[in-house]
């Protein structure tokens, strides 16, 4: 994600767009989308849709109606109705592919929702939008001042003007219900606008502002992820990862989004294997399941009051072993089916770049000094043996 204006500079340092995510290409956006038929050409006849899909500040994106037949592009600025006023923001999708958009998201063209695109935004429009957005910062900072001095439990997150600067959002979080209304009054007599106040989720927080997560990429929710699904910590528990919620929980402190992605596939990995509470049954005792490894497809059983020696099997071992014990067939012991562990723990290191061997600071070095008394005392013996001939 990155357009020619964010690209590497000649120093390799990243240039930056520094559009805060308006850039005009619409490559470095959040939730960009994109369009696969804007190289085709519609049937004779037919009209093109007349709805588009504009991007607001952040992730926030709603639908409107072309009503006036302007000829739009994705990167255009317009000015949208809103309730009061107008609203300024980017054209990110046209076409069909809105269509399909409106449709996966549930919303009907001929709805309340779907308001109207009023025209192309002027200069004074961008200015007084640019201006707005300008606040922004400085006025976050005053108002989480005010909700401290107020003693309420909540935390502002974010600020989003409306764009001819009549109108603020205020998105918050808190876990309990916040009585803000002494809040409203101060702050809409600090900043003299209309004020919304929105709640929104942990999860809905990080996808606005964004950021880095473990993996090092950007997060999910704020480049491409639209849906939050419930992730429970039985997804990990299939995965076989440690319940560390240092480790699991993602910067929204919830369970990461991630931990869904690959959980069907092991949970159809797993279907080979048979439960770890089902115990196997031999003459030499009974065994208990104490790990699993899915991507080699092994087991390892240790039997009860021997828990140090573990006995390594396959899982299609395993589930004949307990269809013997349903046919009341005898089983003499894991040893029969246990597999050896060869496992090569020597690792071979080439000096493949050049580099100076590992224990070329082993042996001391003799220090100079001692070096000099070396030399003066062989000088001094030559001399003497020179006189005595």
């Amino acid at each position: 994600m990155g357009c020619n204006s964010c690209s590497t500079g000649k120093d390799g340092q990243p240039k930056g767009c520094r559009n805060n995510g308006t850039c005009g290409t619409d490559s470095c956006n959040k939730l960009t989308v994109f369009d696969w038929l804007s190289n085709m050409t519609l049937p004779a006849g037919q009209e093109p849709f007349n709805c588009v899909e504009v991007r607001f500040k952040n992730s926030r994106k709603e639908y409107f109606k072309n009503t006036e037949n302007l000829t739009l592009s994705i990167g255009d600025i317009v000015a949208t109705e809103a309730s009061p006023g107008h609203d300024v923001g980017m054209v990110t999708l046209t076409g069909e592919l809105v269509r399909i958009q409106m449709k996966k998201k549930k919303v009907k063209e001929d709805s309340e929702q779907v308001k109207k695109v009023y025209r192309k935004a002027s200069q004074k429009d961008i200015d007084i939008w640019q201006k707005s957005r300008d606040r922004e910062e400085d006025i976050k900072v005053r108002s989480r001042e005010l909700a401290i001095r107020l003693g309420l439990q909540m935390k502002i997150s974010d600020i989003e003007f409306q764009g001819d600067g009549s109108k603020a959002t205020f998105y918050y979080t808190a876990e309990e219900r916040v009585d803000f209304r002494q809040l409203i009054k101060d702050m809409a007599k600090s900043f003299s606008i209309r004020i919304e106040m929105r709640q929104i989720g942990y999860r809905q927080e990080a996808a606005r502002l964004g950021g880095i997560g473990s993996c090092g990429r950007e997060l999910c929710c704020s480049t491409w992820l639209t849906d939050f699904r419930s992730v429970s910590t039985a997804a990990a528990r299939y995965q076989q990862l440690s319940l560390n919620p240092q480790k699991l929980a993602g910067q929204c402190g919830k369970l990461k989004c991630c931990l869904n992605y690959e959980l069907d596939t092991y949970q159809d990995a797993l279907k080979e294997f048979p439960r770890t509470d089902t115990k196997l049954y031999t003459e030499k005792g009974k065994a208990v399941c104490q790990k699993t490894d899915i991507f080699k497809g092994v087991m390892w059983f240790a039997y009860e009051g021997e828990w140090m020696n573990w006995h390594k099997i396959t899982a299609q071992q395993a589930n004949e072993i307990i269809e013997l014990n349903k046919a009341k067939k005898p089983v003499a012991s894991l040893e029969e089916y246990a597999l050896e562990l060869e496992e090569d723990t020597k690792v071979d290191f080439e000096n493949v770049v050049g580099q100076d061997s590992l224990t070329r600071f082993d042996k001391p070095k003799r220090s100079k000094r001692n070096n000099r008394n070396k030399n003066k005392r062989r000088n001094k013996n030559n001399k003497n043996r020179a006189q005595k001939k």
